[in-house]
Protein backbone atom coordinates (compact mmCIF):
# COMPACT_ATOMS: atom_id res chain seq x y z
CA UNK A 1 0.00 0.00 0.00
CA UNK A 2 1.41 3.55 -0.73
CA UNK A 3 -0.49 7.16 0.32
CA UNK A 4 0.58 10.56 -1.46
CA UNK A 5 -0.79 13.33 0.00
CA UNK A 6 -0.44 17.11 -1.21
CA UNK A 7 -1.36 19.88 -0.42
CA UNK A 8 -2.12 23.82 -2.09
CA UNK A 9 -3.21 27.15 -1.80
CA UNK A 10 -4.54 28.06 -4.97
CA UNK A 11 -5.61 32.02 -5.96
CA UNK A 12 -9.26 31.26 -7.69
CA UNK A 13 -12.41 31.24 -4.95
CA UNK A 14 -13.63 27.46 -3.73
CA UNK A 15 -16.45 27.04 -6.39
CA UNK A 16 -14.40 27.79 -9.36
CA UNK A 17 -11.37 25.26 -7.63
CA UNK A 18 -14.70 22.96 -7.50
CA UNK A 19 -16.24 22.90 -10.16
CA UNK A 20 -13.85 22.09 -12.51
CA UNK A 21 -12.21 19.11 -10.38
CA UNK A 22 -15.61 17.64 -10.30
CA UNK A 23 -16.57 18.27 -13.51
CA UNK A 24 -16.95 15.08 -15.61
CA UNK A 25 -17.46 16.56 -18.67
CA UNK A 26 -15.01 19.23 -18.88
CA UNK A 27 -11.85 17.29 -18.61
CA UNK A 28 -10.07 18.51 -21.62
CA UNK A 29 -7.04 20.50 -19.04
CA UNK A 30 -6.50 17.44 -17.81
CA UNK A 31 -3.03 16.85 -19.74
CA UNK A 32 -3.07 12.76 -19.02
CA UNK A 33 -6.58 11.62 -20.26
CA UNK A 34 -8.21 11.18 -23.46
CA UNK A 35 -11.72 10.89 -22.14
CA UNK A 36 -14.29 9.97 -19.45
CA UNK A 37 -16.94 7.96 -20.03
CA UNK A 38 -20.07 8.16 -17.42
CA UNK A 39 -21.40 5.00 -16.29
CA UNK A 40 -24.40 6.62 -13.46
CA UNK A 41 -24.22 10.09 -13.16
CA UNK A 42 -22.85 11.12 -9.69
CA UNK A 43 -21.86 7.36 -8.81
CA UNK A 44 -19.31 5.93 -11.19
CA UNK A 45 -16.94 6.73 -14.25
CA UNK A 46 -14.20 5.53 -16.04
CA UNK A 47 -10.89 7.69 -16.96
CA UNK A 48 -9.26 6.74 -20.13
CA UNK A 49 -5.50 7.78 -20.19
CA UNK A 50 -3.92 9.26 -23.62
CA UNK A 51 -2.74 5.18 -23.96
CA UNK A 52 -6.32 4.08 -23.78
CA UNK A 53 -5.70 2.45 -20.07
CA UNK A 54 -9.29 2.59 -18.19
CA UNK A 55 -9.71 3.39 -14.45
CA UNK A 56 -13.48 2.41 -12.87
CA UNK A 57 -14.26 5.37 -10.02
CA UNK A 58 -17.20 4.74 -7.87
CA UNK A 59 -18.33 8.20 -6.02
CA UNK A 60 -18.76 7.69 -2.17
CA UNK A 61 -18.86 11.08 -0.73
CA UNK A 62 -19.47 14.46 -2.62
CA UNK A 63 -20.26 17.14 -0.06
CA UNK A 64 -20.22 20.60 -2.07
CA UNK A 65 -17.33 22.54 -1.93
CA UNK A 66 -16.34 20.30 0.91
CA UNK A 67 -15.36 16.61 0.22
CA UNK A 68 -14.78 14.73 -2.72
CA UNK A 69 -14.44 11.22 -2.46
CA UNK A 70 -14.01 7.65 -4.32
CA UNK A 71 -13.15 4.56 -4.89
CA UNK A 72 -10.78 3.19 -7.91
CA UNK A 73 -10.22 0.09 -9.69
CA UNK A 74 -7.90 -0.86 -12.77
CA UNK A 75 -5.74 -4.20 -14.13
CA UNK A 76 -2.90 -2.31 -11.42
CA UNK A 77 -4.17 -0.95 -8.56
CA UNK A 78 -7.39 -0.53 -6.15
CA UNK A 79 -7.45 2.48 -3.79
CA UNK A 80 -9.13 5.22 -2.60
CA UNK A 81 -9.01 9.07 -3.10
CA UNK A 82 -10.08 11.57 -1.02
CA UNK A 83 -10.21 15.77 -1.82
CA UNK A 84 -10.73 18.30 0.82
CA UNK A 85 -11.51 21.73 0.23
CA UNK A 86 -11.00 24.99 2.23
CA UNK A 87 -11.94 28.48 1.70
CA UNK A 88 -9.00 31.31 2.40
CA UNK A 89 -10.76 33.94 2.26
CA UNK A 90 -10.74 34.81 -2.13
CA UNK A 91 -8.28 31.13 -2.19
CA UNK A 92 -8.55 27.88 -2.01
CA UNK A 93 -6.38 25.19 -0.11
CA UNK A 94 -6.97 22.12 -1.63
CA UNK A 95 -5.70 18.70 0.92
CA UNK A 96 -5.76 15.26 -1.79
CA UNK A 97 -4.74 11.89 -0.43
CA UNK A 98 -4.32 9.02 -2.57
CA UNK A 99 -4.26 5.72 -1.22
CA UNK A 100 -3.31 2.66 -3.20
CA UNK A 101 -2.67 -0.98 -3.30
CA UNK A 102 -0.86 -2.62 -6.16
CA UNK A 103 -2.37 -5.80 -7.56
CA UNK A 104 1.03 -6.84 -8.91
CA UNK A 105 3.98 -7.32 -6.22
CA UNK A 106 6.96 -5.86 -9.29
CA UNK A 107 4.26 -2.60 -8.87
CA UNK A 108 5.19 -2.18 -4.90
CA UNK A 109 8.45 -0.52 -4.96
CA UNK A 110 7.41 1.99 -7.69
CA UNK A 111 3.53 2.81 -6.76
CA UNK A 112 4.78 5.89 -3.86
CA UNK A 113 7.33 7.61 -6.58
CA UNK A 114 4.10 6.98 -9.47
CA UNK A 115 1.81 8.58 -7.25
CA UNK A 116 3.75 12.00 -6.51
CA UNK A 117 4.03 11.98 -10.01
CA UNK A 118 0.43 11.68 -10.88
CA UNK A 119 0.13 14.59 -8.26
CA UNK A 120 2.39 16.35 -9.87
CA UNK A 121 0.95 16.72 -12.94
CA UNK A 122 -2.41 17.32 -11.72
CA UNK A 123 -1.66 20.10 -9.71
CA UNK A 124 0.16 21.39 -12.80
CA UNK A 125 -2.77 20.47 -14.96
CA UNK A 126 -5.44 22.42 -12.11
CA UNK A 127 -2.77 25.72 -11.89
CA UNK A 128 -2.80 25.89 -15.88
CA UNK A 129 -6.88 25.52 -16.49
CA UNK A 130 -7.45 27.88 -13.60
CA UNK A 131 -5.27 30.54 -14.90
CA UNK A 132 -7.24 30.07 -17.58
CA UNK A 133 -10.24 31.01 -16.01
CA UNK A 134 -11.32 35.02 -15.42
Amino acid sequence: MAIANVKVTLNKDIKTVWDIVTSLDNYAWRSDLSKIEVLEAGKKFIEYTKEGFATTFTITMFESMKRYEFDMDNNNMCGHWTGLFSKIGNKTEIYFTENITPKKWIMKPLVGIYLKKQQAVYISDLRKALDQKQ
